[in-house]
This record gives structure tokens, sequence and C-alpha cells, in this order.
């Protein structure tokens, strides 16, 4: 079977970010799985920036709410293009970034 395409989505957040006062990582989750994408997946990094700021790690007293969290997904191009304006309204002062990706093993079934 040939590879088959899609899109993979990034989005930048840290941990203290909220959606109507919950968790924004959890709130995309939620929506992402209602809205039934392939694949999504928070990773809770131990340190990093962004927006040129300094450097937040775990090791830091007052890093609380400032360690980054990343979001990934994986869907079509269509799934993707139907999903995103709410991402974008959801996480409006962050980083959300598209790729087309190869899938190399596995299938969007």
């Amino acid at each position: 079977m040939p590879d088959a395409m899609a899109v993979q989505v990034t989005i930048y957040l840290t941990e203290g970010d909220k959606w109507k006062n919950r968790p924004l990582h959890m709130e995309i989750l939620n929506y992402l799985r209602e809205q039934n994408v392939f694949s999504a997946t928070a990773v809770h990094a131990i340190g990093g920036f962004m927006g040129r700021q300094r450097v937040k790690t775990s090791h830091l007293v007052d890093a609380g709410g400032k360690l980054p969290l990343i979001i990934i997904f994986v869907d079509t191009d269509e799934h993707v293009n139907r999903v995103l304006p709410t991402l974008k309204e959801m996480a409006a002062h962050r980083m959300i970034v598209r790729e087309n990706v190869v899938i190399e093993q596995g299938d969007l079934n």
C-alpha cells in the first residue's frame, strides 16, 4: 500500500492557559474527540520558552502555570479544515502550526 498523506497540527500552549475557566489543553482534547479527530496527544514539556521569553523549566520554583504544553493531532485535510477555526478561537493567543505529512505506517481508518 502506498504511503498516505495527512495533516499534522501542533498547538503550542502553556499549562496555565484556560478556556472558559478550564485547562485549555483538556478543552482542546475534548473538542477534538467530540469532532471525531483521528488522533491527538498532549505533551507536557519539562522546559521550553515561547515568544522569545526566558526559558522555563520544571526546576524553577516560580514556573507554576508557565511550562509548555504541546498538542499534536493528525487527520485528513478536510477534517483539519473543519476543526481549525474553532481551535484558532480557543487558542487565539498561541501558535498553531499545520504541516502536510506522510503516514509511513498505519492509516486514518
